[in-house]
């Protein structure tokens, strides 16, 4: 069965253009965002996740990868993750993109204030991977993702909808995703 039925544009690569039926009085920038879910039912998570994404104002999905099983990373003491990735087109500022996934995690209900620990279990888990090629550090947003790049659950599933993607210091998506270890990570069917 289809876990992530949803209406969406799909693009034709990473570059490419979504049709608008206005031109966007804000600049456009492509985002990519993580999603990951080792309590409850999860699948039901990412549907409404995704479906959340897709109606915040200004934003467009573009793709959603398939839903990957994955070990836990970071603790392993908990059950194993299903993780995708889904590419968006927002007008929304990176900050208030976070904001509005972290809205999206409490509505799932997720606590931060009551999760202290790092990678611990999580109902919903929406990490912002990339923000255009804009390179952001500041308390509480930082991308790309600082651990991006070593983690082959985030890197395969956008890989799905990203194969064309090259990082802002020259490296390909492709060459990231072959110089990981992604043997423990599996489509679910």
């Amino acid at each position: 069965k289809a876990i992530l039925p949803i209406r969406m544009r799909r693009a034709s690569g990473a570059g490419a253009d979504v049709a608008r039926s206005s031109p966007p009085s804000e600049p456009v920038i492509r985002a990519y965002v993580g999603l990951g879910a080792n309590l409850g039912d999860a699948a039901a998570a990412f549907r409404a996740a995704v479906a959340a994404i897709d109606a915040l104002p200004g934003t467009d999905l573009v793709a959603v990868s398939r839903v990957y099983r994955s070990a836990p990373w970071g603790r392993t003491d908990q059950p194993a993750f299903l993780n995708a990735a889904v590419a968006l087109e927002t007008t929304l500022a990176a900050g208030d993109l976070l904001r509005s996934l972290h809205a999206i995690e409490r509505a799932a209900g997720r606590d931060r204030s009551l999760d202290p620990t790092r990678w611990g279990p999580r109902v919903l888990d929406l990490d912002l991977l990339l923000f255009g090629d804009l390179a952001i550090d500041t308390p509480g947003l930082q991308v790309p993702h600082p651990y991006l790049r070593q983690r082959a659950f985030a890197l395969v599933p956008l890989f799905d909808v990203a194969p064309d993607l090259v990082f802002a210091d020259g490296t390909p998506l492709r060459a990231a995703v072959e110089a990981i270890a992604s043997d423990g990570i599996e489509a679910v069917p």
